[in-house]
This record gives structure tokens, C-alpha cells and sequence, in this order.
């Protein structure tokens, strides 16, 4: 056999249906595929490649639909070459194409041939591969027809040609211009079948994208010398540390290193067996050299598909190397500090929610997976447990050491100290923004709500899947809120990895970026994490969350069951030093940067029991009848309470709360300014929807501002705003700017009420309208720019007409949201604020956004 040498660059093509991979040939990504394009440039840096031939998109379409290109024409590259290859080239590789095929060309006559130079049972073995993929691609035959065929036996190739033609009912085809077309005709239709089209749209790829075909000279890997095949690398990954990796067979072709076990050597001089450097030095330098330069030339960490014959190192193919997330920001910050790439495109290489995977453990993406059924993907991150159905038990098994997932229909506050002491929250109802899913994400916990696949009968302590087996308390369950998986059992963990080139990538994103990212935050510990995220300030701490510890929950209850102002006042009296020293550790951890504390929000009927049995313990506490009880329960009872009486309304008509909260801040800022600089607090009023509200409370918190400065004789400072939450709010902004400081725009009840939708149920209905496209995305998970987006536009612009310098900023889940931050970027937001663990996502996507508009970038 001749060897196959890539032709000279003059060879000229008439035909645009077949370009010959040169130089200077015509070939594009987006018109021949990733895998040309990559072979064009491995042409370019003169690495030994075969001769290679590239088939267009347009052009596999029209053989798809039956018309084929001149076969003559396309086999003139390879007047010298006796085998061939095809491989798939879509646009992007990870869409996937139809396997490749190889030593096409193969029949009686070359098998002949290559008896003589390569040995009969060498010879065998490459016409038997051909047949049984040519069976299995092109004639569409059962690959179970050869199993009875023992391949050692000498008779093992004429069995295998009997079979065919028993099945096919016609011999084997021996013209290798028959063989290519039919290979090329099989490709061109697995492409644009119905299950593959579904198959990529589910990987993003479009439902038109296209495919191209390689066609490439054989090298054997298979001769008398060293031959054989193999693959390296030159990172690992999963870490994307530098290591030479891969591994190689002798006597073998395409990837079947990979699958031959002990059978295979190492690459580099190993311990644990023989070596490629060990028995092939010479090569295996070439083949090291060679991955060098394509890293460098390439500006990417490269898989080499590789074959030596005789000795001669020849590169088949080169692939972006598959990786986790900790290994592509790695590999990417790598790169930029060895000045291969810019630091802009190693911060543009990298998925913002790809983050996800290094802040929070993760199932071992080689794990095996035993799925029970999907949810919502709430809170990113994977966790272990035993099944608990009650916060009581959560804590419980906290206490012993045990880790557990908390179950619950759906969780309400009562559950946080549960949720607190969880492994992973599981829900049978919810959405995106519902009460698990903000909770689960402000505190790092593994979650997955609206899992309704799932039967949860909860009196019986049971879970019961789709395909009927049953969980009980106890069970061991492990849930993917990266994905919205439940898996039975305990897989495998990759833990979660901050390393300094995790630091390094989010300390150039800093330098990039022009929007500033807060985290919301309700307790000490959200703050530690938000400072560790470098988070630049809290731009939401919910104060409710504050009173559901024990000793709180009792106080604020007396206080809700107070007959006057005065009972009431003597209640949250008690509650006043517990306040003050919650604001004080906040205060102090964020180190002077800004905090903004939302007032009373949620209705007082959350923090009031909704059983018989808490009602019979709360009379017991307060010692009261239960009777009494279970009035004023009843009486607090709305039938719409997410509208009701709540945040701005409950601070009017009860507004010993906001008093309290309010002296309990200033105490505490003057209390944090006398160890350093004046500390300036934002205190945020919630649910406004008309100016009214907004002259009410605010002429009480400077009345009670006052009075702590002439009560402490000293003097602080602080900022008022409105958390614009009411299309209303929006809508007459002018009216309610001029009494603040700023506008926070709490985009997750924006969203709930301008759509009329209850965030907490939209779970049941949204996949079915998504994929029915009444919506294009949930809205409660990618910000709507057309409605609610033009609230928040129409309330930031009429907003700073009627009070210029107002700071405006969005607190919705929204502002850890790569598309959402696109659009607070348009209209001149000054900040987000989302979940401590969502804001290293932030600044990645917002550095991001701020490069492309610097560079001009636009998505393709």
C-alpha cells in the first residue's frame, strides 16, 4: 500500500460539492463543521495528517434527500490511498453525530493484499471490523447476527461474508465506490432522523443545524513495525491540571485504546505498566511535540486522536477536550497566564452557571444513576440523606449526626430551622421562586421542588414513584439540584472545589465588570458567605427570617395576640436586644459595606401554628384558651394572603413593628460606628404601592431616628427606599421617588403580579406553556423584558426624573440570572442583589456582558 500523504496545496477542486482539506481551501465551521475546520488548522501547522476531503452542509443534505455528489471526483484525492474513513463534522461537537466508519475500500482484493503484508490474522481483523460496521450503518442489520461467529477460528471471515449475504440477500459489496456511498447515504439520513434531531435540539442545537462529512485517508495501525493506535491529552478532565494522559494499543485502530483495559500502555513512563515512552521514545516525543504545538497554535487544551505505523506518528483528528466545570476555568485561566489567551476570552470561555458545579458538591457526572423521578432544578448541588418529613425530625437527626433530606409538600417558614439543619430539601410542590427554592439557594442547600412524579403521602411518612417503588422514613435518597434529579441510593461526589484558579478568573471578572452584585442575606452565616463571594454588600436582608427561632417565635406571637399598642409594644420590647444584636453581627461581618434591611414582609399568620396540636401548645405558652386560639387564627386567616395583609400595609396598621425594627437598627449602627467609620444603613420598605404609604412610614422611622439620637447623643446617617414590587410602584414612580433614597425592584412578586400568577403553583402548568411556547422562558426564572421588564424600565426612568442620583437595583432571584442581568444592564441598573451562592455566578455573567459590549460581540 502506498502511504497516504496529504497532496500538495495547488491540487485545484472544479467541484464545490467536495473541497479537499488544504491551506487555503474554503472551509468554515459554520459551513463544513468543527471537525474540518480543526483538521484545516492541523494542516496549517504542517502536523502529519492524512489526506482528507470535506463535505459540506448543503452538500449532505442533498445526499440525504438521494442526490449524490460525483464519487469519481471524490475518490480523485485518493488515487494513492487504498482505505478510507468517514467521520460526522457538525457545527458544535457536542451535538453529536452518526459514528465513523472505517477502512471503507475493504473486499477480497485488498484483503488479499494486506494478507501478504500484514499477516492473515491482521488482514481478517480489518475486513471483519469493516463488515460488521458497513452491516450495522449501511445495511441496517441486526449486530447481534455475528455473535455466533468465533472470530479466532481461521473460516471466522467467510462465516461473517455468509451471513451477510444470508441476510442481506445479496453478497458483501466489493466496489469501494458502492461502499462510500452507501456509508455516506447511511450518515447523511441517521442525521436527519426525527430521534436525532430531538437528540441534539435537547443539547441546544437548532432543528435545522447541519452536518458535515470527512472523508480520510486510512492509516492502518496495523504492519509488521511498531504500529497501533491510540489518544492523548495533556490536562486532566476533571481537574484540569497538566498531565500527559491517554493511552495506547498496538496493532489497532480508531479509539480502541480506550476500551482494551491492561491490554493498553500508558502513554508517559508509568508505574503501574509498560509505556508508549518506554517502547517508543522517538514517537512518543513527536506525538508530545505535536499536542504542544496545537495547544499553543490552537489556544485550547486538545484531545489527539492518534495512529502510529511503522514507527511514524500520524494525527487523525484533534477535539476540544470534554471537562468539568473545575477543569475548563483551570484550563481557561491557565491559558491566559501563559499569555496564550487574553484574560478576556479565558472569562468569556467560561459558562456563568457552570460555577454551580464548583461552589456545591455534584454527582459524579461517571456515576450511575437510578432516577425516581424529576422536580424543578431549585437550588444547584447534590447531598445524601435519610428521608425526613418534618423540620422537627431534620433537626433531630442534625443533633445526632445524620445526615437527611427534609421532605414536605411545601415548605413554609416554620421549616427554616429544618431546612437549616438538611442535607437537601426535597418539595412536592413549587416553582422556581417559590418559599424551598429562594431559601434553599440564600442558604447553599441542595434543592428540588414541584418534584410531582412522585407521590408524597406524608401522614404515612411515604414516597411512592412513578414506576411503583416506595421510599419510607429513613431511606436513603440523594437529590441533584443541579439538574432536578431524586436518585435512590448514595452515587459518588465530586466535592466542591475553590481554588486559586476559581479566585484568579473571579478576580479578573471584578476588573471587568460594570454593575455591582449584592447578595441577599438573612443571618450571620449568608453574610459570611456573601463575604467570602465578595459580594458587594447585602441588597436584601428579609428581618422575618429572624423571628422564627424558638425563643423569638414565642415573643412574637404575644405580641400578636396583644389586646392594645401598649401590650403589643411591651412584647417587641423583649424582641428589641435580640433585633439590635442581629443587626450589630451583620453589621460588622459586611465590614462597612452596604446593608439594606427590608421591614416586615409576610403576614402575621406565618408565624402562627395551623394545627390543632401547635394551637394547644401556643395556648399552653401564652396561657391562654384554646378557644381564644383558634379565633384569632381563624380571624388572621386570608383567602389570598400573598395580597393581603402584609409588608407596607402591616407596618401602617400595626405599626409598633416597624418602630421596633427601626430603633433596633439605629442602636445598632451607632452601636458598629463607634469601633471604626460611620456606618450608613438602607432601610427598604416593602409592598408599596402608593406615595401615601411611603410619607406614613417614613415620617415614623425619622420620628423614631430622632429620638435615638437624643436618647444616645449621637448622630448617624441613613438611607430610606421602596422595594417596587406592585406593577402600581412602577407605574407611579415619580410620586414615590421624591421621598427616597432608592428603588429596590423585587422582581419576584413583580413577576407573581403582573402575570397573575402564584409562584408558588406555576410549577404545575409552566413546562407544558414553555414548551407550548405561550411563554418562551418561566418567567419566574429568566426575567420577561417585554412586561415586566418594561415596569421596571418605565419605574427607573420616571423614578430618577423626579429624584436624579436614585440608586436602583433589582433583589428578585432575577439578579443572579445571566439573561436578566443582561437587561438591568440596559436600563441603567446600578446593582443586583441575588443569593450568596449565586453571586460568583453574577459577576462572571456581568463581566461578561461588559467584554462583549467592549468588543463588539454579538451571538451568532
Amino acid at each position: 500500500m502506498l502511504h497516504p500523504r496529504r497532496r500538495n496545496a495547488a491540487v485545484q477542486q472544479d467541484n464545490p460539492d467536495i473541497t479537499l482539506i488544504t491551506q487555503v481551501a474554503p472551509v468554515a465551521n459554520s459551513t463544513h463543521g468543527g471537525r474540518a475546520k480543526c483538521l484545516q488548522r492541523l494542516v496549517r501547522l504542517d502536523l502529519p495528517v492524512p489526506t482528507t476531503v470535506a463535505l459540506s452542509f448543503d452538500t449532505v443534505r442533498r445526499i440525504a434527500a438521494g442526490e449524490m455528489p460525483d464519487m469519481l471526483a471524490l475518490l480523485a484525492p485518493f488515487e494513492n490511498v487504498d482505505l478510507l474513513c468517514v467521520r460526522p463534522s457538525s457545527e458544535d461537537p457536542d451535538w453529536g453525530g452518526p459514528g465513523a466508519v472505517l477502512n471503507i475500500g475493504m473486499n477480497g482484493a485488498r484483503h488479499a493484499d494486506l494478507v501478504n503484508e500484514i499477516g492473515s490474522a491482521a488482514a481478517d481483523e480489518v475486513y471483519l471490523r469493516f463488515i460488521q460496521g458497513y452491516s450495522e450503518t449501511v445495511a441496517r442489520l441486526d449486530p447481534d447476527m455475528y455473535d455466533h461467529i468465533d472470530a479466532a477460528r481461521p473460516s471466522a471471515l467467510r462465516e461473517t461474508l455468509d451471513a451477510y449475504e444470508h441476510e442481506a440477500e445479496e453478497p458483501f459489496p466489493q466496489d469501494p465506490k458502492d461502499q462510500l456511498a452507501g456509508v455516506l447515504r447511511s450518515m447523511a439520513r441517521a442525521w436527519s432522523g426525527t430521534s436525532a434531531r430531538l437528540l441534539r435540539m435537547a443539547k441546544g442545537a437548532p432543528a435545522d443545524a447541519g452536518l458535515g462529512l470527512v472523508v480520510q485517508a486510512m492509516v492502518l495501525g496495523l504492519g509488521t513495525g511498531e504500529s497501533g493506535s491510540g489518544v492523548l491529552q495533556l490536562a486532566d478532565s476533571k481537574t484540569g491540571l497538566p498531565i500527559i494522559k491517554g493511552r495506547y494499543l498496538s496493532q489497532s485502530q480508531g479509539r480502541d485504546a480506550l476500551s482494551a483495559g491492561a491490554k493498553s500502555l500508558f502513554l508517559e513512563r508509568d508505574s503501574r505498566g509498560p509505556s508508549l515512552q518506554d517502547s517508543q521514545p522517538e514517537a512518543f516525543a513527536s506525538l508530545v511535540a505535536h499536542a504542544q504545538l496545537m495547544r499553543r497554535r490552537l489556544k485550547e487544551e486538545m484531545q489527539v486522536e492518534f495512529t502510529i505505523e511503522n514507527g511514524v506518528v500520524h494525527i487523525l483528528d484533534g477535539v476540544r477536550i470534554q471537562r468539568s466545570a473545575r477543569a475548563a476555568v483551570r484550563i481557561a485561566v491557565a491559558l491566559a497566564q501563559e499569555e496564550i489567551i487574553p484574560r478576556e476570552e479565558a472569562l468569556l470561555r467560561i459558562e456563568p452557571r457552570a460555577l454551580n458545579e464548583l461552589l456545591h458538591r455534584q454527582v459524579d457526572p461517571e456515576a450511575k444513576r437510578d432516577v425516581l423521578g424529576e422536580g424543578v432544578a431549585a437550588s444547584p448541588g447534590a447531598a445524601t440523606g435519610k428521608i425526613v418529613f418534618s423540620a422537627t425530625e431534620a433537626q433531630a437527626s442534625a443533633a445526632r449526626g445524620e445526615a437527611c433530606i427534609l421532605v414536605r409538600r411545601e415548605t413554609s417558614p416554620e421549616d427554616i430551622r429544618g431546612m437549616h439543619a438538611a442535607a437537601g430539601v426535597l418539595t412536592e410542590r413549587g416553582g422556581i421562586t417559590s418559599h424551598a427554592a429562594v431559601i434553599a439557594r440564600g442558604l447553599g442547600l441542595p434543592g428540588v421542588v414541584g418534584a410531582n412524579s412522585i407521590r408524597f403521602q406524608t401522614r404515612k411518612q411515604t414516597l411512592i414513584t412513578a414506576d411503583g417503588r416506595s421510599l419510607q422514613a429513613g431511606d436513603t435518597l440523594t437529590i441533584d439540584g443541579t439538574n432536578g434529579q431524586v436518585l435512590a441510593g448514595q452515587p459518588p461526589m465530586l466535592e466542591a472545589a475553590l481554588d486559586d484558579a476559581f479566585q484568579m478568573l473571579m478576580g479578573w471578572a471584578d476588573d471587568s465588570r460594570d454593575i455591582g452584585v449584592r447578595a441577599n442575606a438573612d443571618t450571620p452565616a449568608d453574610a459570611l458567605t456573601a463575604r467570602n463571594f465578595k459580594a458587594q454588600g447585602i441588597g436584601l436582608c428579609r428581618t422575618e427570617h429572624m423571628f422564627f427561632e424558638e425563643d423569638r417565635l414565642t415573643v412574637m406571637r404575644e405580641m400578636i395576640f396583644a389586646d392594645d399598642s401598649e401590650d403589643r409594644r411591651a412584647a417587641l420590647e423583649r424582641l428589641l436586644p435580640m433585633q439590635r444584636a442581629d443587626f450589630s453581627e451583620l453589621f460588622r461581618i459586611m465590614e462597612g459595606q452596604p446593608v439594606c434591611i427590608r421591614l416586615l414582609d409576610p403576614p402575621l399568620h406565618e408565624f402562627l401554628p395551623t394545627d390543632r396540636e401547635g394551637m394547644r401548645d401556643l395556648a399552653e405558652a401564652l396561657d391562654l384558651p384554646l378557644s381564644k386560639v383558634e379565633r384569632r387564627v381563624e380571624a388572621l386567616g386570608e383567602y389570598n394572603p400573598m395580597l393581603g395583609m402584609r409588608g407596607v400595609r402591616l407596618g401602617i396598621t400595626v405599626p409598633e413593628i416597624y418602630d421596633m425594627q427601626a430603633r433596633a437598627i439605629f442602636e445598632a449602627t451607632i452601636d458598629v460606628s463607634r469601633d471604626g467609620a460611620p456606618f450608613v444603613p438602607e432601610i427598604m420598605i416593602p409592598l408599596v404601592s402608593a406615595k401615601r404609604e411611603v410619607e406614613l412610614v417614613k415620617s415614623r422611622i425619622e420620628a423614631v431616628a430622632a429620638a435615638v439620637r437624643t436618647e444616645s447623643d449621637a448622630e448617624f446617617d441613613f438611607h430610606l427606599g421602596v422595594m417596587v414590587e406592585t406593577p402600581r410602584a412602577a407605574l407611579r414612580a415619580e410620586d414615590i421617588a421624591p421621598h427616597c433614597h432608592f428603588f429596590s425592584f423585587g422582581t419576584n412578586d413583580l413577576t407573581q403580579m403582573t402575570y397573575g400568577l402564584s409562584r408558588d403553583d406555576a410549577g404545575r402548568f409552566m413546562s407544558a406553556y414553555v414548551n407550548l411556547e405561550v411563554y418562551p422562558e418561566d418567567p419566574f426564572h429568566t426575567l420577561d423584558a417585554d412586561g415586566v421588564g418594561e415596569l421596571l424600565k418605565f419605574g427607573a426612568e420616571r423614578g430618577r426624573a423626579a429624584q436624579p442620583g436614585l440608586t436602583i437595583s433589582v433583589c428578585g432571584e432575577h439578579g443572579g440570572s445571566p439573561e436578566s442581568i443582561a437587561f438591568c444592564r440596559k436600563v441603567g441598573i446600578d446593582y443586583v442583589s441575588c443569593s450568596p451562592f449565586r453571586v460568583p455566578v453574577a459577576r462572571l455573567a456581568a463581566a461578561q456582558l461588559a467584554i462583549k459590549d467592549k468588543i463588539g460581540w454579538s451571538a451568532p
